[in-house]
């Protein structure tokens, strides 16, 4: 049987493709069985250990590329011979953790997806619904949303098929939608009373880095929302119909979906 590291294995897209891999999946982080932690290589070794195929998820709140540039490499070194890498829509094109994939000797796939709707039930923005505000840089500008779920699935089918190496997906949900009437969605389903608050810039990237994001990391975060706020992020991408032959789950599927789970109970 094949095995698939698979990193970040707690997160949103990791614990879904660990799920879907089964006894495949060799799931690892900084707090799972086997600990993976890509500030301690001496970590990498014991995971790479009689793995085929990785999900590489780059360093959280981290723009710098080091530790895939050298990950990389040890991981062909040790046997692997398939990597999907998770990235984002509009990465720089000279970013070093794509390089380092594309320039390997192994098959790979590179996905690029959108925001993620789970974003608003389990990352950075659950708090802020919980609490009945939700504060950001933002305006009528849409963002194509995409579910969690369907990053996973694209990535399994790259881990487990030869027909996605060397393609480049970008993924998006099947419709644009701006912050305000994400909100109230969530706000309507979920029977909570939320809104939304458009604040400034300067203020919302210092309270992330005050909330322990890296200085670069909060800054490239505050300018993909100001680029949804200004309408520059709002048009839609066909990954998942190519690489899955179906539509992508629309916003307020998800939404449904999280609220009978008890997201924001």
């Amino acid at each position: 049987m094949t095995t698939t590291l698979v990193l970040g294995a707690t997160g949103k897209t990791g614990r879904r493709v660990t799920a879907a891999l089964g006894p495949a999946a060799r799931p690892a982080s900084r707090s799972s069985a086997l600990r993976f932690d890509w500030s301690d290589s001496s970590t990498w070794a014991p995971a790479l250990d009689g793995v085929s195929a990785v999900y590489l998820v780059p360093p959280a709140n981290n723009l710098e590329s080091a530790e895939v540039e050298a990950f990389v490499p040890a991981a062909v070194a040790a046997g692997v011979r398939r990597i999907v890498l998770l990235s984002a829509r509009g990465i720089d094109p000279a970013d070093g953790r794509e390089a380092a994939v594309r320039e390997s000797t192994v098959d790979w796939t590179i996905l690029r997806p959108t925001w993620f709707q789970q974003n608003f039930s389990e990352d950075f923005l659950l708090p802020m619904v919980l609490g009945g505000e939700v504060a950001l840089p933002m305006g009528a500008g849409g963002n194509p949303f995409i579910d969690a779920q369907d990053i996973a699935d694209v990535a399994v089918a790259a881990l487990t098929s030869d027909a996605h190496a060397g393609r480049v997906y970008e993924l998006s949900g099947p419709e644009a939608i701006s912050f305000p009437d994400a909100v109230a969605l969530v706000a309507e389903v979920s029977g909570r009373e939320v809104k939304a608050v458009d604040v400034p810039e300067e203020p919302f990237t210092a309270a992330l880095a005050e909330a322990g994001f890296s200085p670069e990391y909060a800054a490239v975060l505050t300018a993909s929302l100001a680029a949804i706020r200004d309408g520059h992020d709002a048009h839609l991408s066909t990954g998942v119909q190519e690489a899955l032959g179906r539509e992508p789950r629309r916003f307020e599927d998800y939404v449904k979906a999280a609220a009978a789970a008890g997201a924001w109970s």
